[in-house]
């Protein structure tokens, strides 16, 4: 082994370790890393747009991008979130209380029923209404307890909240000023084929964009119309069940469905023909167009992964990273079809520059 080869091995085993030493060190700061860097993606057009228009000066361009991210982004996630608390505490404040009743909302359902479905709910012992009301009420107790100790954690928590929302900002500041700069020594540095490279990078950045513009701003919308309609048809919390028609719809196939189906079917079943009819109605029409409109617009037709798949990555993703697995896991997903779609590609070259393989049978018999 010559010398040039020991002094190259061991120069990656180092490199190895400062990467490694380095992600250590940043894990802690995760998040705000990982929501520093998206949201220096996601409005790296407007600073380019800034900076041409104030000459070039790429400090004011970034602070006023900063300010806008802000204003547009974090701002109205304040608000929400600090809304949303009040809700959760009072939901279960009430929940604890006894209220709301469950009892005569499961009574009023059951005695809607057809006789046969009765007798059927009978056989499998679901007609013990005290018995179901008791057993979901202590689960959504549980819930709502639960929810309560994160959000008093995260006050709790406020001075290592305040640090990584500062460490956030501050990296989006540089990430936006020089993020031509930093794109242009990881393309460098990166030891892929220059045509990998581009390609992969370029799948990066597109599902970064498509999946938190467009996944959340189609969820945001879905979220507003299903809690406003809540609101009018006089359901309580029509904030919090906004919030989670929002976050549901980050699921494509089940949605936001899985929050106003049941609140639909209670309607119609407990004799409120109108309400339940107004709420499939515009669920289905509105919050159900919203998708097939806002999605190809903010997100075009460059990100196209099944449903199954996002489905799929999505659950996956959060189930491992939490709510960044939302962007996470689609993203993995679509990095990993796009390697393997250039692995299959490069296969097909290097039998193109071959010849067509030929089969033993294909052989003539001199040859065989």
């Amino acid at each position: 082994m010559s010398e040039n080869t020991v002094h190259q091995k061991f120069f990656h085993i180092l490199l190895a370790i400062a990467t490694v030493a380095l992600g250590w060190i940043l894990l802690p700061f995760f998040g705000a890393v990982f929501w520093g860097t998206i949201l220096a993606i996601l409005f790296q057009p407007m600073q380019r747009y800034l900076s041409a228009k104030f000459g070039r000066r790429r400090n004011l361009a970034a602070l006023t991008t900063l300010s806008g991210t802000v204003v547009i982004v974090i701002l109205p996630l304040a608000f929400v979130a600090a809304t949303l608390v009040q809700e959760i505490g009072l939901a279960y404040a009430q929940i604890k209380s006894g209220q709301p009743n469950l009892t005569t909302y499961f009574q009023q359902i059951v005695h809607a029923l057809p006789t046969s479905v009765q007798t059927l709910l009978e056989r499998f012992g679901l007609t013990d209404i005290a018995g179901i009301q008791r057993r979901l009420t202590d689960g959504a107790a549980a819930i709502s307890q639960f929810a309560a100790t994160k959000a008093l954690s995260i006050g709790q928590n406020t001075f290592d909240f305040v640090i990584s929302f500062g460490v956030m900002l501050y990296l989006v500041f540089f990430l936006l000023r020089d993020g031509k700069e930093i794109g242009g020594r990881i393309r460098r540095a990166l030891p892929l084929d220059p045509r990998h490279k581009q390609h992969l990078i370029a799948k990066f950045t597109t599902v970064v964009r498509a999946t938190v513009k467009g996944n959340i701003a189609v969820a945001a919308a879905q979220g507003f119309l299903g809690g406003m309609i809540f609101m009018i048809l006089g359901i309580q919390g029509a904030l919090l069940w906004g919030v989670l028609m929002a976050f549901l719809s980050l699921l494509p196939a089940i949605g936001a469905a899985l929050v106003w189906a049941p609140a639909a079917a209670y309607f119609l079943l407990t004799g409120d023909i109108w309400r339940g009819v107004i709420l499939v109605v515009f669920c289905v029409v509105v919050i159900g167009l919203v998708d097939n409109i806002l999605r190809p617009i903010l997100v075009g037709k460059d990100v196209k992964m099944p449903d199954w798949c996002v489905l799929i990555s999505t659950l996956g993703g959060m189930a491992i990273f939490g709510i960044n697995g939302f962007v996470i896991g689609p993203l993995i997903a679509a990095l990993f079809m796009a390697a393997w779609d250039l692995y299959a590609q490069d296969e097909e070259t290097a039998g193109e520059d071959h010849g067509p393989i030929v089969t033993k049978t294909e052989l003539p018999d001199s040859e065989v």
